[in-house]
């Protein structure tokens, strides 16, 4: 080893060797940009199929994405029986009095002019309002007996599973932002690890350059920035899952270490965009299970009428011809059905106010074991991690041997 030539080398090319470190820093910070650009862009993929082409990770995988969010959230975090309860049945008849009886006028009117329209007509004033008002009188008594079934026996005719599910597959933007916006702080703290780690094996690098003067070891030392920095940001985020310490010194897991915080982004994201009012209702019309919920709604309609039928004698004297009368109920219990969508809506501040799903999940999210609280954002890397590790890697190869022929050309 001739020290004097890598001394006078070293004076020669002083600002090359000055800038070995900090490119390595660069390539670090690059390829963690990169890295998670990749995860979440582009939301469709673009390319060519099956042989060439991108779509971000967590698009790509949507399905998997979610169904893991909502295994998690509906094992440990809520349950549907539980926050149904919540739900007053007695002020949901409260918070609807007004639409509902609209409803139900219009309802009964439109079912009586559609099928006894002669008897309708001939009907005085005064005796149309007074079987109106006679459903009327009715109409929230049947609301509540619905309520309280429905939220005894909500798996019935909701399945919560299916419709947050569908919900975040539909929107991939959606499960995007689960991830992105509940780890803000975990993928800036990567980008930001890979210009310190890069910049150490910058160093490394500069030694070994003045040592063997070796082409190769430019695109070997960026392979192993990217790989290196890439693998260690991403442990660094999980583990440890406990606070370990040497002397005055403490590290835990980023993601670990602000479970309080990461507990208060994630319920508000679910509660506000996931597992809303708006969503469980359509989910509830139109999901898997709505047929229960219409079968449910078309017997009480239909008791309703059995029940008025017996007050106004004189109109079913007439309109009970069999057939007749069972087609009747069948349209009013059609007609209520049509109508529940615009209804319910007016309750929507109530039920989101009664459901509280924001704080329930913060605070089961307090209770989670280490093991668990990581399954909020590790299933985002674990099995795909390796591709973002590979992409930094090669991206770090290319750039040293850009390197390379800089230092050489």
């Amino acid at each position: 080893m001739n020290v004097q030539a890598i001394l006078d080398d070293l004076g020669e090319h002083w600002h090359v060797y000055l800038t070995m470190p900090f490119i390595a820093a660069l390539i670090g910070y690059l390829t963690k940009r990169v890295a998670i650009e990749m995860m979440f862009k582009p939301l469709e993929f673009v390319g060519i199929k099956p042989f060439l082409g991108w779509q971000g990770v967590i698009p790509a995988n949507a399905r998997r994405m979610s169904t893991t969010a909502v295994d998690l959230l509906t094992k440990n975090l809520v349950d549907p029986r539980e926050i149904f309860s919540r739900l007053d049945p007695q002020r949901m008849v409260e918070e609807l009095e007004e639409p509902l009886l609209k409803a139900v006028e219009d309802v009964t009117r439109e079912v009586m002019e559609q099928h006894q329209p002669r008897l309708w007509e001939l009907l005085p004033a005064r005796a149309q309002q007074m079987l109106v008002n006679q459903v009327r009188a009715q109409a929230p008594k049947v609301v509540e007996r619905l309520m309280r079934e429905i939220s005894t026996n909500i798996d019935e005719v909701l399945d919560v599973n299916s419709m947050l599910i569908e919900a975040m597959v539909r929107d991939k933007a959606l499960t995007c932002r689960l991830i992105k916006d509940v780890a803000a702080p975990e993928f800036k703290f990567i980008a930001r690890s890979g210009i310190y780690f890069g910049f150490v094996i910058g160093l490394v690098q500069f030694v070994a350059w003045a040592l063997t003067k070796q082409p190769i070891i430019m695109p070997v030392f960026g392979f192993f920035t990217g790989l290196v920095t890439d693998w260690l940001a991403l442990k660094m985020i999980f583990y440890p899952r406990e606070p370990r310490g040497f002397g005055f010194f403490r590290w835990q897991g980023m993601f670990q270490k602000r479970r309080r915080q990461v507990a208060a982004d994630y319920g508000a994201l679910i509660a506000e965009e996931v597992l809303t009012v708006r969503n469980v209702m359509e989910a509830v019309l139109t999901g898997p299970k709505s047929d229960k919920l219409f079968a449910m709604i078309q017997r009480e309609v239909q008791r309703t009428i059995d029940q008025q039928a017996s007050i106004a004698k004189p109109i079913v004297a007439l309109t009970v011809g069999g057939k007749e009368y069972q087609q009747m109920k069948r349209a009013a219990a059609a007609k209520a059905i049509e109508y529940l969508p615009e209804t319910v809506k007016h309750v929507e501040g109530y039920a989101t106010d009664a459901l509280d799903v924001r704080n329930t999940i913060v605070e089961k999210m307090q209770q989670l074991t280490p093991i668990e609280f990581e399954g909020i954002l590790r299933p985002a890397f674990k099995q795909d991690e390796w591709k973002l590790i590979a992409v930094g890697a090669i991206i770090g190869g290319l750039v040293g041997e850009l390197q390379v022929l800089l230092l050489l050309h």
